[in-house]
C-alpha cells in the first residue's frame, strides 16, 4: 500500500466534532480536514473510500485477557453455545475428536445455564478423562469426578483462603470451584507449550483486529486460575515483530504475598524495557470476586444468603503497597465490583500521583458518596459496558441477592460522567465479547446487543437503569482516547502528529436509531497506516 493514503467518502470521528478527510504519510497522520482541501494538498496519495461510512481511531481494550482467550479458543470453547444440553454436546464431540488428549479441558460456560448458577461434576462425568472447564467470567471451574481425585479434593479438604469449594449437602465437593480453588485443579492440566501460547497471543491479535482493536492493556499477566504467566510470550513476540498492537501489561499482584514481591515485580518491568510494542508498567490487584457466588465485596450482607463477600488483600494493608507502587512509578489496575472493593480500592489510592494514571475496572457497585471520589482522586473508571443489562445473570443471580438500594448503584455510568470522571473502556473478553460496538450499543442503550446469546431473554430489551445511559461520543472515547491515555499510547486520537492507527467502519453509528449501533461492523484496520486487518 502507498505511503500516503487519503481517507475520504464519509466522515471521521475527531474530539469534540467530525471532520470530512484524513491524510496519512508514512504511518503518521498528516491532515485532518475538508476533503476538499486534502484532494488538493495530497494529489500523490492513494485514496480509501469510506462509503458513508465512519473513520475513527482504532480502539484499545483497556482490560482484557487475549491469551487465554485465545488457548481457550483453540480447546473446547463453549463461548458460542449455551445450555447444559449444548455444552455437553460441544464437550463430548471435543473428546470424540482428540482421544489422545489426557485432560478434556476449555471454557466459556455461562452461570446462567444451571438452576442457581452451579453446574455439577456428575454433568461431566460421561467423560473417560479428567475435565476441567473455567467459566465464562473466569472466577469458576467446572471439574468432574475423576479431576477431583485427581487433585485429591475430598469432603476434607478446606476452602482456600480466597476462594470455596462448592459443596452437596453431605459436604462431598459438588464439582465446582470457585477463585483461588480453582488452581487446586487447575494446575493439574496439561500446560501449553511455548508455541501454543505464542501461537494463542497471535490468533487472538488476529481476532481483536477484525474487531478494530488495535492496542490493549492485559490485565493480568502472571499466573492466574489454573493459567500460566503469558509474560515470556508477550516478550518473545514483540522482540520478534510478530506482535503489533500496542500493549500494556498489567503484572499480578499475588494475593498470597505482600510487599515483598514488589522487587520481582520491578524485575518483570524491567525485562520489558526497550520492547517497542509491549511494556509491563501497571499492577493488576484482584480487590474482590462477583456478587453472582457471593465473593464481591459488599458493606452489608447480601440479602437471602448473607455474608459481606471478600476482600482478597487486607484493606488494612492495601493502601501501603499501592502508596510503594505509586512511588515506583507502577499504575495500579484495580479489579473492584462490590461496594465495599470500590470503596477498599480508592481508600488505597487516596494520595497517590494521578500521574500514574491509575483506574479501578469493572465497578459494578458504586455507592453514590463514592462516585465523586473518582474525579476528586483522578482516578479512570474502566468500564465493561456489555455487563450493564438486563441479563439472565443479572436478573437471578445479581438482583435478588444485591436488593433494591444496591441493585440502583449498579453501573452508574451518568452519574460518573456528570462528575467529570475520566472513562476508558474494555471487554474482559474472553469474559464477554471484545465487540467494541456491541459495548457500546450497551453503554447507550441499556440493553442487549442483538447479537448476545441472552439477546432473546424476556426482559433483555428492557434498558437496565436507563438513567446511567451515555451518548455515543462519550463511550466512543472511552475506547479511543480513554483508553490509549491509560496506556500511554501515542494512537487514540485522529489529529495531526498521531500513529495513524485506524478503523474504517461500515457505516456511520451516529446516524443509527440508537437501537442498531451493535448492527455496525469493521472494513478494515490500520496500524501506523499499514493494513492489519481488511484491504
Amino acid at each position: 500500500m502507498s505511503s500516503s493514503l487519503l481517507f475520504r467518502g464519509g466522515r471521521v470521528f475527531v474530539p469534540g466534532g467530525f471532520a470530512e478527510a484524513v491524510l496519512v504519510r508514512d504511518g503518521v497522520i498528516a491532515a485532518v480536514g475538508a476533503e476538499s482541501d486534502l484532494v488538493r494538498l495530497a494529489r500523490d496519495a492513494e485514496p480509501v473510500d469510506l462509503r458513508g461510512g465512519l473513520l475513527t481511531p482504532g480502539f484499545t481494550d483497556a482490560h482484557i485477557h487475549p491469551v487465554q482467550a485465545g488457548l481457550e479458543r483453540a480447546k473446547c470453547d463453549l463461548a458460542e453455545v449455551y445450555g447444559l444440553d449444548a455444552y455437553t454436546a460441544e464437550i463430548g464431540g471435543y473428546a470424540v475428536s482428540n482421544p489422545d488428549k489426557a485432560w478434556i479441558d476449555g471454557g466459556g460456560w455461562d452461570m446462567s445455564a444451571f438452576p442457581g448458577g452451579l453446574p455439577h461434576r456428575s454433568q461431566l462425568d460421561f467423560l473417560d478423562r479428567p475435565a476441567y472447564f473455567v467459566q465464562r467470567d473466569h472466577h469458576a471451574a467446572w471439574v468432574n469426578t475423576r479431576a477431583l481425585e485427581l487433585a485429591g479434593i475430598t469432603k476434607d479438604t478446606p476452602d482456600p483462603a480466597d476462594g470455596r469449594i462448592e459443596r452437596d449437602p453431605d459436604g462431598t465437593p459438588s464439582g465446582v470451584l470457585h477463585e483461588g480453588a480453582m488452581d487446586l485443579v487447575g494446575l493439574l492440566t496439561t500446560r501449553p507449550t511455548p508455541a501454543d501460547v505464542d501461537a494463542a497471543l497471535m490468533d487472538a491479535q488476529a481476532h481483536l483486529f477484525s474487531l478494530g482493536i488495535t492496542g490493549w492493556q492485559d490485565a493480568i499477566v502472571g499466573s492466574y486460575a489454573g493459567s500460566d504467566d503469558p509474560l515470556p510470550a508477550y516478550v518473545r513476540t514483540a522482540a520478534s515483530g510478530r506482535l503489533k498492537a500496542r500493549v500494556v501489561g498489567a503484572l499480578w499482584w499475588d494475593r498470597a504475598q505482600g510487599a515483598e514481591q514488589i522487587p520481582s515485580l520491578i524485575e518483570r518491568r524491567a525485562a520489558t524495557e526497550g520492547l517497542d510494542r509491549f511494556r509491563a508498567t501497571s499492577v493488576k490487584i484482584m480487590q474482590d470476586g462477583i456478587p453472582e457466588n457471593f465473593t464481591a465485596a459488599v458493606i452489608e450482607p447480601y440479602c437471602r444468603c448473607g455474608g459481606t463477600g471478600l476482600s482478597y488483600i487486607d484493606p488494612a494493608l492495601l493502601g501501603g503497597y499501592v502508596k510503594e507502587l505509586d512511588a515506583l512509578g507502577f499504575q495500579v489496575h484495580f479489579h473492584a465490583i462490590g461496594e465495599r472493593a470500590v470503596r477498599e480500592a480508592l481508600d488505597a489510592l487516596t494520595g497517590t500521583d494521578p500521574a500514574n494514571r491509575h483506574h479501578i475496572a469493572h465497578v459494578q457497585i458504586i455507592t453514590p458518596q463514592d462516585v465523586p471520589r473518582f474525579s476528586e482522586l483522578g482516578v479512570t473508571a474502566n468500564l465493561q459496558a456489555l455487563w450493564a443489562t438486563h441479563h439472565l445473570q443479572m436478573d437471578e443471580l445479581c438482583i435478588p441477592y444485591l436488593g433494591e438500594e444496591r441493585t440502583s448503584w449498579q453501573y452508574p455510568f451518568a452519574d460518573l460522567l456528570r462528575h467529570g470522571t475520566r472513562f476508558a473502556g474494555g471487554s474482559d473478553w474472553p469474559v464477554s465479547s471484545a465487540n467494541p460496538l456491541e459495548a457500546m450499543h450497551v453503554a447507550v442503550n441499556r440493553t442487549e446487543p442483538g447479537s448476545s446469546v441472552h439477546a432473546t431473554y424476556p426482559t433483555a430489551q428492557t434498558p437496565f437503569l436507563p438513567e446511567q445511559s451515555l451518548d455515543l461520543r462519550a463511550i466512543m472515547t472511552a475506547y479511543t482516547e480513554g483508553s490509549a491515555w491509560i496506556n500511554r499510547s501515542p494512537a487514540g486520537v485522529i489529529e495531526e502528529g498521531r500513529p495513524a492507527d485506524l478503523v474504517v467502519l461500515d457505516r456511520d453509528p451516529f446516524t443509527l436509531d440508537p437501537k442498531d449501533i451493535w448492527t455496525t461492523g469493521v472494513v478494515m484496520t490500520f496500524l501506523d497506516g499499514e493494513p492489519v486487518h481488511g484491504g
